[in-house]
């Protein structure tokens, strides 16, 4: 028998409310939930920035992975996320398109230039012949006056490679109405067209088909939500969406076969 007393172990865990990270980016991916092995190397092979905000340790930035969506429902539920937990930027990525193993080298100097507010990355259409996803004004095929290497000044971007600083997405989050996904609640910042309606005056009916990555450009330029983030002079040119040709990305069918 003793007197001593018995010795309490105790662990004390104390949660400072600090996440470890900064939320500078996060990489939006909207996908079916099948990707090519190209694309994973591609995607999880990238050379790292020095001194980037890495957020779990495989994938070294916070991702989002909506699956088996419409695509304009996915890309709404990512730019909800990035909105919501305060990102300063959003890239989007989708699951057919290979990035460039610098990809991320080359998008951080835009990241930490600041001047430019919305940047792409090249690639073609998966198609043959396969196209440069080039556009200047609607219905005027693709763009083809730059060499690879420049910088491209255009109006309309797709979103398989494109950096948006998220203070454009806030404003346009802001003024978007509210719809359900499912069990979700959601914005529609991006939205795919598909209209119908019956001319009374010349008796025909009319369609509206296309793209929810063009429709968002246009719907960002046509709202001023760039001069309303206050890029007062990028908003004034008539082209202000950039296109980088040195991130050249390909894209890849379920195939393999890669464009172009």
């Amino acid at each position: 028998m003793t007197d001593k007393p018995i010795l309490e172990y105790k662990t004390v865990i104390q949660d400072s409310g600090d996440p470890g990270y900064t939320n500078r980016l996060m990489v939006g991916t909207a996908t079916t939930g099948l990707v090519r092995i190209e694309w994973v190397q591609a995607r999880y092979g990238q050379i790292i920035p020095v001194n980037w905000s890495m957020v779990q340790m495989q994938q070294y930035v916070n991702a989002f992975y909506p699956l088996r969506y419409q695509v304009d429902d996915a890309q709404n539920l990512i730019v909800q996320e990035a909105v919501t937990k305060e990102f300063v930027w959003l890239l989007l990525l989708e699951h057919d398109t290979i990035p460039p193993p610098d990809a991320f080298l080359r998008f951080n100097k835009y990241i930490r230039d600041a001047d430019i507010p919305v940047v792409s990355g090249l690639y073609y259409t998966r198609s043959r012949p396969s196209e440069p996803l080039v556009f200047r004004a609607d219905g005027t095929s693709f763009y083809d006056k730059w060499t690879l290497g420049e910088q491209v000044w255009v109006d309309r971007v797709p979103t398989g490679c494109l950096l948006i600083h998220c203070g454009v997405l806030r404003e346009m989050y802001a003024e978007a109405e509210e719809y359900m996904i499912g069990e979700k609640r959601a914005r529609r910042v991006f939205e795919t067209p598909r209209d119908m309606w019956f001319d009374p005056e010349s008796r025909q009916h009319n369609t509206v088909t296309g793209t929810s990555d063009l429709a968002w450009c246009r719907k960002m330029i046509d709202g001023d939500y760039l001069r309303k983030a206050g890029w007062k002079e990028i908003a004034k040119k008539k082209y202000p969406l950039l296109i980088d040709t040195n991130i050249f990305y390909r894209h890849i069918n379920m195939d393999g076969e890669q464009f172009p």
